[in-house]
């Protein structure tokens, strides 16, 4: 019977990963791995997280299931942060604890489905995973232009659609630092998609991958907390991976408001079967060193201090792209430092992209999309020098 299984084409990413590694240029870049580097390239564990896990180890009597709602002292610990003040709302807020960021919007739109949710609209581009779980859970994609040509959020796009939406329709809303256009909503335009999602009966999903990762911890979560408090229901999918540099360990939250608590009770039952049905229980390493990290207030400046140290050097080297924005005809690098987190989308060709792998060792994504975090002083110029080579 496997033999009927139908060929898949690769994973654009991990062919270029390889790609990366078989290269045996010095000065290549990778421009491509989403994941945070230091100016020395390296991706460090925490030093907040390396004292949890050493308490950790020291402390826990046993390795026993959690349950599917997972370690939920971290789920609570993660939540003034995310909701700020009365983070449950008078009780309208509950979570669990899933598989990363991913296992969150899965089991996210895997509930809304179960809620009678049969479209979700989507601004493009967007994480190649959003497209392939809603495909996969079988629900319609409505898209509309995320981004405009200048550089800022296209609100009229997601007014326009949300215009042709109602009761059976959810909205997928990246919360901050959007993946892959770095281009956010400012919280007027918050204040105005809440609003309007209110009026249409829409269910929002928001999507909190990077936070703190752009221009704060309160700032990051803003846009959310608006729409929280403006909403009768929400599910928010929150990852640790980034924040607190647990990628492997795979550590994320699913957060639901609800219009009452009853209303909150039914959701969960919901999400526990299908989160029982698909990973059964969550892995528990990762976020009980989160919930150590949190219930410290020593290991939680340690925390908040290497975040802003990650947002500085990002600040940092978006700063440095904008003021080469003369030296690169054709492109609009002084965008880029009015844009928050990991990743930005360059206007270049596919033969473009191709020259600055084939000439210069610069390896990203055929889209466009750069990780910002894959540039350091040491290899920032020779960028630059390479996309003036391109676009000359």
């Amino acid at each position: 019977m496997l033999e009927n299984l139908k060929p898949q084409s690769p994973d654009a990413l991990l062919a270029l990963i390889k790609l990366y590694a078989d290269d045996e240029r010095a000065e290549k870049i990778d421009l491509g791995v989403g994941v945070y580097r230091t100016d020395d390239g390296a991706t460090p564990v925490f030093g907040a997280i390396k004292a949890a896990e050493g308490r950790l180890i020291e402390e826990q009597d046993s390795k026993s299931y959690l349950g599917p709602e997972g370690d939920m002292g971290f789920v609570h610990a993660l939540m003034p942060y995310i909701f700020g003040r009365d983070p449950m709302r008078g009780g309208r807020i509950e979570g669990m604890q899933t598989p990363g960021g991913t296992g969150a919007v899965r089991l996210a739109v895997a509930l809304a489905q179960a809620a009678g949710v049969g479209r979700v609209l989507m601004g493009t581009p967007s994480w190649p995973n959003h497209a392939q779980i809603l495909a996969d859970v079988g629900l319609e994609t409505v898209t509309f232009d995320h981004a405009t040509a200048d550089g800022e959020a296209n609100l009229d796009a997601l007014n326009a659609v949300l215009g042709q939406a109602g009761k059976g329709d959810a909205v997928l809303l990246h919360a901050a630092c959007h993946n892959p256009t770095g281009i956010d909503y400012t919280p007027e335009q918050w204040q105005a998609i809440a609003a309007r999602v209110v009026e249409r009966g829409v269910l929002p999903i928001i999507d909190c991958a990077y936070h703190g990762l752009g221009e704060g911890m309160d700032e990051d979560v803003a846009g959310l907390r608006i729409m929280v408090d403006a909403v009768p229901e929400a599910l928010v999918a929150y990852s640790c991976d980034k924040n607190f540099g647990l990628y492997r360990d795979r550590v994320g939250a699913l957060y639901a408001l609800a219009r009452n608590a009853d209303d909150l009770k039914l959701i969960f039952a919901n999400a526990n079967a299908l989160a029982r049905a698909a990973w059964s229980m969550p892995p528990d390493h990762g976020a009980a060193a989160v919930r150590f990290v949190l219930r410290d207030p020593d290991l939680t400046e340690q925390w908040q201090d290497e975040v802003s140290s990650m947002r500085a050097r990002m600040r940092q080297v978006r700063e440095k792209l904008a003021a080469a924005d003369n030296k690169v005809p054709g492109l609009d690098l002084a965008q880029l430092a009015d844009q928050n987190g990991l990743f930005a989308m360059l206007p270049l060709t596919k033969e473009q992209i191709q020259r600055l792998r084939d000439d210069h060792a610069v390896y990203m994504a055929g889209s466009g999309r750069i990780n910002i975090a894959g540039l350091t002083s040491g290899n920032v110029d020779t960028f630059i020098d390479a996309l003036a080579a391109v676009t000359a």
